[in-house]
């Protein structure tokens, strides 16, 4: 069976992307995107470009849907999956398919105000504009989707929530045998887009009051993503004890698990989180707000702690755990291995086959 995969695009390389290339490779199947501008992706043969976006939103989200909408590989392939927020798109002229929902977009539904407010009187038009007509698109091209998934029980409750549905959960993959541990080392981990939505100003202010602790921020932003001024200000503004090392590679970012002491997560109601379950298999608790997807991955005082997003409880975490990062290992390592990419492939390939 031929099996492509509509992705939206390779801006940084987050959750969404990690499960896109998990799935082309235990699928043995191309990807059509738009941006790559990951530069190790940018020469792999199995990955088409339809072309690049508008790096302004929301020009980049509408140009990435109309090249998605007018694109045609119905005759290159037997199965198609759509992975990301404008991917779906391509459903139309794409059957029969799979939809692996990371989210309904959230601009357009649970985050909605959170943007609005954001954006002054002539860009707050504009966006519920785009809001407004490009909501009721997406919804449209649900009808031609074969069979949706979702990668958490917090997006199937979003689904049902704005779409009226109950999709199957099917969680996305970590391989297990590429993370080690090696040791504790003097600094904590956070690895995430710098989104306003990921609230990384939490774990600055949470580490300004840890001036003995240290922490090391894993993740960037895409030229043209909503975030770009966010980003830009929380680099500039924090503590001296926290270091920024943007994208790096997937080999730099697992020596990085293997020895720092655990891992920060603030993200608001996080859809799933993968990186959560990265630091398990590194041997590495977890301090994450209680919120969203983690509540499904972290086991709150056997893998680290859930907690309420604010500074204190962050902070009481933090050095509750700095006293002995130890004794979560075993359980860690055990919890991980619980979201193995064998048992991703088994569920995934049962599903394309069913509706194949």
């Amino acid at each position: 069976m031929r099996i492509a995969i509509f992705h939206d695009y390779f801006g940084a390389i987050g959750g969404g992307e990690k499960v896109a290339l998990t799935l082309s490779k235990i699928l043995k199947a191309d990807i059509i995107t738009t941006d790559i501008d990951v530069p190790e992706l940018a020469s792999k043969d199995n990955i088409k470009s339809l072309g690049e976006t508008i790096k302004l939103p929301p020009l980049k989200q509408i140009v990435a849907s109309m090249k998605f909408y007018r694109a045609d590989f119905s005759d290159e392939y037997d199965f198609f999956i759509f992975s990301g927020n404008w991917a779906v798109f391509a459903a139309k002229k794409h059957r029969p398919n799979l939809y692996y929902c990371h989210t309904p977009p959230r601009a357009f539904y649970d985050l909605y105000y959170d943007f609005l407010k954001k954006r002054n009187i002539i860009t707050r038009n504009v966006f519920k504009a785009w809001v407004y007509a490009h909501r009721k698109w997406t919804e449209s091209m649900l009808n031609y989707v074969s069979k949706i998934v979702c990668n958490s029980i917090n997006v199937q409750k979003r689904c049902k929530r704005f779409w009226g549905i109950k999709p199957a959960v099917v969680y996305p993959p970590i391989d297990c045998s590429r993370f080690r541990f090696k040791n504790y080392d003097d600094f904590w981990l956070s690895v995430n887009r710098l989104y306003p939505e990921k609230r990384i100003e939490l774990q600055l202010e949470a580490f300004r009051k840890l001036p003995h602790e240290k922490l090391v921020v894993v993740g960037g932003f895409a030229k043209g993503d909503h975030a770009e001024r966010y980003a830009r200000a929380i680099i500039r503004d924090a503590p001296p004890n926290v270091t920024f090392l943007g994208s790096i590679s997937e080999d730099e970012l697992v020596d990085l698990y293997s020895r720092c002491k655990g891992l920060i997560c603030t993200a608001k109601d996080e859809d799933f989180g993968l990186t959560p379950l990265e630091a398990m298999a590194s041997g590495k608790p977890v301090v994450a707000v209680d919120e969203g997807g983690f509540r499904e991955s972290v086991v709150n005082g056997k893998t680290g702690y859930l907690v309420d997003a604010n500074i204190k409880d962050i902070t009481e975490a933090i050095k509750k755990i700095s006293e002995n990062p130890e004794r979560f290992k075993k359980f860690c390592f055990k919890r991980a291995k619980e979201f193995d990419i064998s048992k991703f492939e088994k569920e995934i390939r049962k599903v394309i086959n069913d509706v194949f």
